[in-house]
């Protein structure tokens, strides 16, 4: 069991529910490891997410052999559980893509346990809508984080709503509790490899795991990915010219864009949101302002340094 070298009151604490897809790139595992550092969280368990079909067709299960590593690296395997979430996105906004974990997501919610409970999207919202589609009654024994979506006020594209747009769509227009930390805000979360090599990769066998994946994603994504992504998209009839993608990555830094749930539960950026009606999405990722009573928490901005000084010093404090 991992045992932190300090702690906090008890009434201080969260129950947290993490859900990734954390094969799809190289950040994920970061905001993994900072969250299983962090003693305000009582983490629930981990929900294996999919990323879609752009390189792979077992995009969910290729993410739950990652987070089962991470945990195997931190020696926690045997006390974090993990589950799998939904193989795909929702076919339309009527058809859930039921899984065990919107089951474990239901369950949690509907524990009679006094401390919160926040679940945290580092990709798609599948599994959040198809929890509440199944189970309404979570809707006021939560609240979601979600990394995703575009800028305020006319969206765009972006990964993760891409990857689930008729979900994101259920979540918008329910009653759950939402926080939105979209794009131009996670990429706030910019650091350099330098950085990292310095301040995460001497610390631990997961401090150089978390290291080296992302140095080894950089050189993927060019040798490997991208030229998948091409003839995948061709495959299906689409035209993409490979110059589309070479501005990504840019070398020699990186946007640790999920580490933001991390840092917002342990200081909510008072300063740092305002709350928003919630938009319908079209089919190309724009935002439609039809409504004013739903109304969501939107983040315009995230502290970076205290994000990223946080998750050093408990890398730091346990592996140094």
């Amino acid at each position: 069991m991992l045992k932190h070298p300090f702690d906090i009151p008890e009434s201080k604490k969260v129950r947290l529910i993490i859900n990734t897809d954390a094969k799809n790139e190289a950040d994920d595992q970061f905001a993994i490891v900072h969250a299983l550092l962090t003693p305000r969280f009582k983490i629930s368990g981990i929900i294996a997410a999919h990323f879609g079909t752009l390189r792979t067709d077992h995009s969910m299960e290729e993410s739950y052999e990652e987070v089962n590593k991470v945990l195997e690296l931190m020696n926690l395997k045997d006390e974090i559980s993990v589950y799998k979430g939904a193989k795909q996105a929702f076919p339309n906004e009527q058809t859930p893509e039921l899984s065990e974990g919107a089951e474990f997501i239901i369950n949690e919610a509907m524990k009679d346990d006094p401390s919160p409970l926040y679940v945290a999207f580092l990709g798609p919202i599948t599994d959040l809508a198809a929890a509440y589609m199944k189970e309404p009654a979570i809707a006021d024994k939560l609240t979601a984080l979600w990394i995703g979506g575009g800028a305020w006020p006319e969206g765009g594209f972006e990964f993760n709503l891409m990857n689930d747009i008729h979900a994101a769509n259920v979540v918008f227009r329910s009653t759950i509790p939402l926080w939105v930390i979209p794009q131009n805000v996670y990429k706030m979360m910019r650091v350099s490899i330098a950085e990292l090599a310095v301040n995460v990769k001497p610390y631990g066998e997961i401090g150089n795991y978390l290291y080296q994946q992302l140095v080894d994603f950089n050189f993927d994504v060019v040798n490997k990915h991208i030229p998948t992504m091409v003839e995948r998209a061709r495959q299906a009839g689409k035209e993409v010219d490979p110059k589309d993608y070479e501005g990504w990555p840019k070398g020699e830094m990186w946007h640790l864009g999920d580490s933001p749930v991390v840092s917002l539960l342990l200081d909510d950026h008072q300063y740092g949101y305002e709350m928003k009606p919630a938009p319908r999405i079209t089919e190309d990722m724009h935002y439609v302002h039809y409504q004013t009573e739903r109304m969501i928490r939107w983040y315009h901005l995230v502290d970076s340094t205290f994000t990223l000084q946080d998750m050093y010093a408990k890398l730091k404090l346990h592996y140094g």
